[in-house]
């Protein structure tokens, strides 16, 4: 089968699931509108009926969500209303909280936490790895993070707090502290039946790290290696020590990068004195970048966080408004640019009908250029000494484009109304507009990442009023200077 047969798969066995979850539901939804009409006639077998149909409709829910793994269960949740979502969570099984919380989006997390007690939490966490329980601490209260540390180990508790000490967009904040170590003075039959000691291996074990008596780390011993050689073999002379390490302050889209380019399955994590802290594994790459591509897009919307589809409208209405009220901001002030230009339109009407053209345009390919920008500066492509040259090649090519299609839009102009200047003064327009929108394309995304802030953020909103309002001034103004008379 082939990797696009499979996602589609896959893809469809998600969809079914949650079909059959809410067909269930309804079931069970209808036979509570029926026993709450108080109108029917309700004797002692009629209720007994509705009893065991409820109970039935119940137990084939239980089942069918005992049958799926956390991350179609975590789908799921996110796909339900907020009712039916707390009556499916109420169904889980308890011993699977901890790995559904950590598979939900924030969003919803949040209403799930909201409905458990303090025990129910320390309980759901308890059954989490330490990096596990650092990404859920930010959701967590503090009552029960403080319960949490008094159930671990000592050694668990400063793994817990060395992994919250990072920030969420570090290689620590990443770093998984499950992984087997062995020392290279030891033979392959030793290493074998250490491993055999294990019930199993943790996740995306592809290599063993080989560290010395101080934990400084040495190098890696790939599985592959360990099952083709004689079990007499000694593990030194095996050692790969050309191994591409991380160090946990790293930033995450650095190693994300290097998964990707070194098609890594796991990599250790040293510290500064060089001692293995830790590894980043490939599923935790893949969640980091799904992560912060969902983010992006949100980012470009404008919006401040993720949302909940299913989340009270107030609260959805909340999340929207910063941008809205800048947006609301730049088409006031659009709006006073066409106002000072009131009697060119009262003498020109035809301006009124171009002048969206010009804006939109404009503001398309702007949107292009910091697409392309953000791409770059995320896979760490553009620096100052190319940045130059990036922004004289996106002037060329937004120079082209006013020629080519300003050419079309004054052509449009001409033959829609008659006028030659018309014509000449719409191309002129789009021409230097779709230069004004590669600047600013390109400068804002670069800016606020010299600010320190995520260069995605609201890019589409902030464009969208320069390249309005530039629009509607150098078309208006041009018009000014050569139609009016």
């Amino acid at each position: 089968m082939s990797e696009i047969d499979h996602d589609s798969h896959y893809t469809e066995n998600v969809q079914e699931h949650l079909q059959k979850v809410q067909a269930l539901l309804e079931k069970h939804a209808l036979v509570e509108s029926l026993a709450h009409r108080q109108e029917m006639p309700r004797n002692e077998r009629h209720g007994l009926v509705e009893t065991l149909l409820h109970k039935q409709h119940l137990n084939e829910l239980r089942e069918k969500l005992d049958s799926l793994h956390p991350a179609d269960i975590a789908y799921i949740l996110e796909s339900l209303p907020i009712e039916q979502r707390l009556l499916v969570w109420d169904l889980v099984k308890a011993e699977r909280d901890g790995e559904i919380l950590i598979e939900v989006s924030d969003a919803v997390r949040e209403t799930l936490i909201a409905t458990m007690s303090r025990d129910e939490l320390r309980e759901a966490a308890e059954q989490l790895d330490t990096d596990e329980i650092a990404d859920l601490a930010p959701d967590l209260p503090q009552a029960v993070m403080r319960d949490l540390f008094k159930s671990l180990s000592i050694e668990e508790r400063e793994q817990l707090r060395e992994a919250m000490s990072y920030p969420e967009d570090a290689v620590g904040a990443l770093m998984d502290f499950d992984m087997v170590t062995i020392r290279e003075d030891v033979t392959l039959e030793v290493v074998s039946r250490y491993l055999r000691r294990f019930d199993e291996l943790p996740d995306h074990t592809d290599q063993l790290f080989v560290i010395d008596r101080d934990d400084v780390f040495k190098g890696t011993l790939p599985l592959n290696i360990l099952l083709i050689n004689e079990p007499e073999m000694e593990v030194a002379p095996l050692v790969i020590h050309e191994t591409i390490t991380l160090h946990p302050d790293d930033k995450a889209d650095q190693a994300a990068q290097a998964f990707e380019r070194y098609d890594l399955v796991s990599t250790p994590v040293v510290d500064e004195d060089g001692r293995l802290v830790g590894r980043v594994t490939v599923n935790t790459v893949v969640d980091f970048i799904r992560a912060e591509s969902e983010s992006d897009v949100l980012n470009l919307a404008g919006l401040r966080e993720e949302e909940d589809i299913f989340a009270s409208v107030w609260k959805s209405a909340q999340n929207r408004w910063t941008w809205l009220a800048l947006n609301l901001c730049t088409a006031f002030f659009a709006s006073r640019v066409i106002g000072a230009f009131e009697n060119t339109i009262a003498k020109y009407v035809a301006l009124a009908t171009l002048m969206p053209i010009v804006a939109g345009i404009a503001g398309n390919s702007a949107n292009q250029t910091t697409t392309i920008i953000i791409r770059a500066l995320a896979l760490g492509q553009i620096s100052p000494s190319n940045a130059r040259r990036l922004l004289y090649k996106e002037l060329a090519i937004s120079g082209f484009n006013g020629l080519v299609w300003g050419g079309v839009a004054g052509l449009f102009a001409y033959f829609l109304y008659k006028d030659t200047m018309l014509g000449l003064v719409m191309t002129s327009a789009m021409l230097l507009n779709l230069l004004l929108g590669a600047i600013v394309g390109m400068m804002i995304p670069l800016t606020l990442q010299k600010m320190g802030r995520d260069p995605a953020i609201g890019s589409s909103v902030m464009l969208t009023a320069i390249t309005d309002s530039g629009g509607f001034f150098i078309f208006l103004g041009l018009a000014t200077l050569f139609l009016i008379h």
